[in-house]
């Protein structure tokens, strides 16, 4: 291979984030600070997916933004660090002391990104840049990530299209006498990679963890996860609450439920499907299953009705939940404590849709709505799709809810 046809390969294999994307971004960052934080002289962000989100590369280091520049400080590794980023200043860093010398006189007060901080992480820092006081910069960033911009909604369209082919359009192909949870699981999740998705689940919760999603058979879906999620699976052993278990095989009769992120360039979709494996009309528990099944699929249709511009959020969790049966209350999304949730460079980007959040929706907002019914002895049915506020109501990116699909 010769040097021109290696760059070429290594240009199609790098999507950068284009530098006017990064520089709006830390233009956004820089107003909100001074509507916040007025006289803020410094801020440092050490979570890899906002150092991607403001820099447009994941290293070992940290990016510190003042009023005056940016600069991403980078320990490893640096010479992908100038690869993968447009950032117009990208600095080699061999500890904390290299920004001690750098940034004198240090500011009292230094303003930082929590989200991942440790406290071992804070006491490294300030011994070498022995800060006064400090603040939380989170509710900054987060308020930028919630409204995506155009570059941003283009990736999310492309997983929502990844997502639909693969979760709507091949799944029954897959949903096979004798295949284990595990390897459904598997195959869908390789069917995604195939199409472009970047093959992780990032989360903001501690307990979220970089998996391929779930599949469940049947009582197995009832099986609580620490994760704050409707959804459930024994996971393939103790130590991991996801993906399913190698052993556990698919008989007729059974509730196929499938929940397998998607995401393309660090930007998730969310979608839920279920299906059921056998006859539906010889199961004694048809009209149950049917029932509870339908009503996850109103409630969906619903909340999306509802994602208007200028509408409080709350209000949409409020508007629908009047409209819920209660005979399902046990059963309905882990206490009926939300609806659905913001996603982008996480799964579970704040807000939800529930509750407290007083915050109007705007265009650009993008929400995963997940209405979702336990049924004991039986399993979990519901529905998940993503949709975009837009100036004419939502857009769904991944597909609409469709009729409970038996597979015989």
């Amino acid at each position: 291979m010769t040097i021109l046809e290696h760059e070429l390969l290594l240009s199609e294999q790098l999507r950068r984030v284009p530098l006017a994307e990064l520089q709006a971004r830390i233009s956004k960052f820089r107003a909100v600070m001074d509507r916040d934080f007025p006289g803020w002289e410094i801020a440092i962000v050490n979570n890899k997916v906002n150092m991607y989100y403001f820099a447009g590369t994941m290293q070992d280091g940290v990016l510190v933004i003042r009023p005056q520049d940016a600069v991403l400080w980078v320990r490893r590794s640096y010479e992908r660090a100038c690869n993968e980023s447009l950032l117009e200043d990208i600095r080699p860093m061999q500890s904390f002391r290299t920004l001690a010398e750098f940034y004198q006189p240090l500011p009292q007060k230094v303003y930082l990104e929590e989200k991942t901080a440790t406290l071992e992480w804070v006491r490294l820092l300030q011994k070498y840049l022995p800060f006064g006081a400090s603040e939380g910069i989170n509710g900054v960033i987060n308020e930028l990530r919630l409204v995506k911009s155009p570059y941003e909604l283009t990736l999310m369209q492309r997983s929502g299209v990844i997502h639909r082919t693969v979760l709507d359009e091949l799944a029954a192909r897959f949903i096979v006498q004798g295949v284990s949870e595990a390897e459904l699981a598997v195959n869908l999740y390789a069917e995604m990679l195939r199409r472009g998705s970047h093959g992780v689940a990032r989360f903001n919760l501690p307990l979220g963890e970089d998996v391929v999603g779930l599949a469940s058979f049947g009582k197995s879906g009832l099986v609580k996860t620490a994760f704050d999620g409707p959804g459930g699976t024994g996971g393939t052993c103790v130590a991991v609450q996801s993906i399913g278990s190698a052993f556990r095989k698919l008989q007729a009769g059974r509730l196929v439920y499938l929940d397998i992120p998607c995401g393309v360039d660090g930007y998730h979709t969310d979608k839920t499907v279920v299906y059921y494996y056998g006859d539906l009309d010889d199961d004694p528990f048809k009209e149950k299953i049917k029932a509870a099944y339908e009503h996850c699929v109103f409630l969906e249709q619903l909340t999306a009705s509802l994602l208007h511009q200028g509408t409080v959020i709350e209000e949409v969790y409020n508007k629908v939940m009047e409209q819920f049966d209660h005979q399902y209350e046990d059963g309905f999304m882990n206490g009926g404590k939300f609806l659905g949730h913001s996603i982008g460079l996480v799964m579970d980007e704040a807000p939800a849709i529930a509750r407290g959040f007083k915050g109007k929706l705007e265009p650009g907002m993008v929400f995963a709505v997940e209405p979702k019914i336990a049924l004991p002895g039986i399993g979990m049915v519901g529905t998940e799709n993503t949709y975009l506020v837009t100036d004419g109501g939502a857009r769904s990116l991944t597909g609409k809810p469709q009729p409970l699909r038996c597979i015989l």
